[in-house]
């Protein structure tokens, strides 16, 4: 049944892949495929686990993706009103100048969405970047290297920060690195974001002309911009301060939200903007999670430490990141936790580079990529695969930053 199940899981990976070819959409048949391993998972469950086992499994794995999937849909509501009400094309609008070359605006996207994600999720950030991104009317190919700098770009800013990825937290949490140390993958994760945005730049030669125009949004709109932004801020506060998860924060912002518009404005049906969000992208999330739990629970993730033992520390980590943008990098970073391994704080630095970069490489390697495809049609598991070159050697010099910098680090006083 173990085996099974594995070639179920791979075939809803491949579902993926050959969407464009069978035409049938990836969300449809990642949850097939994501509930169906679970239910022969109960029907026939391998090492004969028992009833409260097999229900014990499937609570875990349902909580991590309730939790996400409920982070999703008050993002993706906040996102849903702001852009109906033109709130983020305005302000878009206002801050772009009249005139800009494409290549510039390369180089904006990266850094804002470095930054951006290193104080919001990487979930907000994608929706925000996308969003902004779409309202601009870009050519299907130039939007597509937009985007794909801003899945790369959100990934690599929040690598260095407790607050800013998960597997950065666990890193710190199990005591491998202090926050000092953490702060110094920033510049080779910034280096990395330049070299993929000039990359991806070389072939755009163009300019962008914007017509300015009158905001079309009101004080009220601004409001809820800022109490958006506001419930961004409040998210990574309640987390450092209290231990609130972030999925209650914003919670609570978006019923915030619908408190504050209420009573602006009685006859808004505010709650129709949660009808507006792409629930297809939700689905899609849903039913990619099962198939990655289901990995979880067949131990395939308990054989990576093994790489550790056939080669040097510093190159499986460089493998690990490789192998993160096909496994939940959270899992993955868990299982290397818990075997023990043994590594000074240069290995652990390139780790945590690794497993919080390295899922960009491949569209359905981390939450960025998957609200990508989900938000952009025109990107695809194939589309996004032709950028994989740019994306490996963008890793890799990463990858070699924070190698040098931990080996300076090394050899300082």
């Amino acid at each position: 049944m173990s085996a099974i199940l594995l070639v179920l899981v791979a075939l809803g990976f491949l579902s993926i892949v050959i969407e464009d070819i069978v035409h049938i959409d990836k969300a449809k048949t990642t949850l097939f495929f994501g509930s169906l391993v679970w239910v022969l998972f109960f029907i026939s469950p391998p090492g004969q686990l028992n009833s409260a086992e097999l229900m014990h499994a499937l609570n875990e794995n349902l909580l991590d993706i309730a939790t996400l999937w409920l982070f999703l849909m008050a993002a993706m509501t906040f996102v849903a009103y702001l852009s109906s009400k033109g709130l983020i094309d305005g302000l878009v609008n206002q801050l772009l100048p009249a005139k800009m070359s494409e290549r510039l605006l390369m180089m904006i996207t990266g850094l804002f969405a470095f930054v951006f994600s290193s104080m919001a999720d990487n979930v907000t950030c994608t929706l925000v970047c996308v969003t902004v991104l779409l309202s601009l009317n870009l050519p299907r190919d130039k939007l597509l290297r937009y985007v794909v700098l801003v899945v790369f770009s959100t990934n690599a800013g929040g690598a260095a920060l407790i607050t800013g990825d998960v597997t950065t937290l666990m890193i710190f949490l199990a005591g491998k690195v202090a926050i000092p140390s953490l702060l110094l993958l920033i510049l080779p994760a910034m280096v990395a974001v330049m070299v993929l945005a000039w990359m991806l730049s070389l072939p755009l030669k163009g300019e962008l002309t914007f017509t300015k125009q009158a905001p079309r949004f009101s004080g009220g709109d601004l409001l809820i911009g800022a109490l958006f932004f506001l419930t961004i801020l409040g998210t990574i506060g309640g987390n450092v301060a209290f231990g609130i998860p972030p999925v209650l924060s914003f919670l609570f912002g978006l019923s915030l939200m619908f408190m504050v518009v209420q009573f602006m404005n009685r006859d808004e049906p505010i709650l129709d903007y949660v009808r507006r969000i792409e629930f297809d992208t939700l689905l899609f999330f849903l039913g990619v999670l099962l198939l990655v739990g289901m990995l979880k629970e067949l131990g395939v993730l308990a054989y990576f430490p093994e790489l550790y033992q056939y080669m040097p520390a510093m190159a499986a980590n460089f493998v690990v990141g490789l192998l993160s943008a096909l496994f939940d990098n959270v899992p993955l970073t868990a299982a290397l936790l818990k075997s023990g391994i043994s590594m000074d704080l240069r290995e652990w630095l390139t780790l945590t580079y690794a497993v919080g970069v390295g899922g960009s490489l491949l569209a359905i390697g981390s939450a960025a990529g998957v609200v990508a495809m989900s938000k952009v049609e025109s990107l695809t598991f194939g589309a996004y695969l032709r950028f994989s070159g740019y994306l490996l050697v963008a890793y890799s010099i990463g990858f070699a930053g924070v190698v040098l910098v931990g080996s300076v680090m090394a050899v300082g006083p």
